[in-house]
């Protein structure tokens, strides 16, 4: 029997690695593998960084892969949350430049690597710096004319830097800067801090902690100076039929000054201009006026002010009964017949315009070119002579032209 064993297990080994191929065959036939992209880029993740380092360049961060795997794994590839992973592993590494591998991961099996975009990863790890630097403020231009700045005033007189260590020792401040020009009023404002070099040029890549701080500059007005409002006088009145409807003052407040502090006090809040006469204006006017200022009280800048008038028609109506609709553009041939012959025009505008408006100055027309014998609804136009008088309604909207064969009868 062992005989008999010992002589057919070579048979029997050979028929059992038969049936296995047999077996793989008929489940590679139901179930072929397919090789092919894997259809999304896989985000490279990023494991074991110390805390103390930080990756100062630029790297890719998603590889592809080609993948081979049966059929009915594809579909749980696709359709299942990280699947594949691209793992790198910086736990052991410390500061300098590294190729460190990208490790691929197939969560759903059986499935085969066959090729990737990149197999290793290029970093640059360096020390992760954090420094204290105090907040420099630069001020450019100077307040108006009487006015100065005093001490600005911080939120936070101290930033926190922290970033890679070739970073953080180029920065020379952190500041910001703000424009004060020509200000009145306390300066009350949030900006945003930057890290600066040796240049002056923004320096990139840090964390600032905080970013932004409040900044207050009081602004106190020096003694001898007073601002005053401007105020235009105004005489005469403008002519009939005319209104008045603004009046505009530049500057609207203008500063002064003398030795004497008790008189600049004393002042009211306010200088007179020169008279400005508006008897028989009916136009826009602009001009240039002096300040009435006591003695011993000088204007500072500009010695005069702009002062700009408004002045407009004042707007009334009109009605015009009974005017006649003419006919234009009949053909040779034909007479018109209109009904009724006359309409009522309700016109606005201005009243100058309006209370010298003639009838010869109106003209109510229908056009009739091209129209041939027949009865017509038509709409009558109305031309005005005089511009700036608007139409406001025309009674009735329309009229009713009979077109026949005919010669009209000469006007006498």
């Amino acid at each position: 029997m062992l005989d008999w064993f010992g002589k057919n297990l070579r048979i029997f080994f050979l028929a059992f690695i038969l049936s296995v191929s047999v077996w793989v065959s008929a489940v590679i036939a139901a179930d072929p593998d397919e090789t092919r992209p894997f259809p999304t880029p896989v985000s490279i993740e990023i494991i074991g960084q110390d805390p103390g380092l930080v990756i100062t360049n630029t790297y890719t961060r998603q590889i592809e892969l080609v993948l081979q795997a049966p059929q009915s794994v594809w579909s749980q590839l696709t359709s299942g949350e990280n699947s594949v992973r691209a793992i790198v592993d910086i736990s052991k590494l410390g500061v300098g430049s590294h190729q460190v591998p990208i490790q691929v991961q197939v969560t759903i099996q059986p499935a085969r690597i066959m090729s990737t975009s990149l197999e290793t990863l290029e970093l640059v790890l360096e020390k992760l710096l954090t420094q204290t630097r105090p907040v420099e403020i630069n001020l450019t231009g100077t307040p108006a004319i009487g006015y100065e700045a005093q001490d600005t005033v911080l939120s936070s007189e101290d930033v926190i830097i922290s970033g890679p260590d070739s970073i953080v020792q180029r920065v020379k401040k952190i500041g910001a800067t703000m424009d004060i020009s020509g200000v009145r009023l306390d300066v009350d404002s949030d900006v945003q801090l930057q890290a600066l070099d040796e240049n002056n040029l923004p320096v990139e890549g840090l964390s600032l902690n905080p970013a932004k701080i409040h900044v207050t500059i009081p602004i106190i007005q020096k003694g001898g100076y007073r601002d005053l409002v401007v105020k235009v006088v105004v005489s005469g009145r403008v002519r009939s039929g005319y209104r008045l409807t603004s009046i505009l003052v530049n500057p609207s407040v203008v500063t002064v000054f003398s030795s004497d502090i008790e008189l600049v006090n004393s002042l009211p809040g306010y200088v007179e201009t020169s008279q400005l006469d508006l008897t028989g204006v009916s136009a826009d006017l602009e001009t240039h006026l002096t300040l009435n200022l006591p003695e011993g009280v000088s204007l500072l800048g500009d010695q005069n002010v702009l002062v700009q008038v408004g002045i407009s028609a004042i707007e009334g109506s009109l009605t015009i009964t009974g005017l006649p609709v003419t006919v234009n553009g009949l053909s040779a041939g034909l007479i018109a017949t209109v009904s009724p012959l006359d309409v009522d025009l309700y016109l606005s505008g201005p009243l100058p315009f309006l209370d010298t408006l003639l009838l010869t100055d109106l003209l109510i027309s229908v056009d009739a070119t091209g129209l041939v014998a027949g009865t017509y609804q038509l709409t009558p136009i109305v031309t005005i002579m005089v511009a700036g008088i608007r139409v406001e309604t025309i009674q009735p909207g329309t009229v009713e032209v009979v077109i026949s064969k005919g010669i009209a009868t000469p006007k006498p």
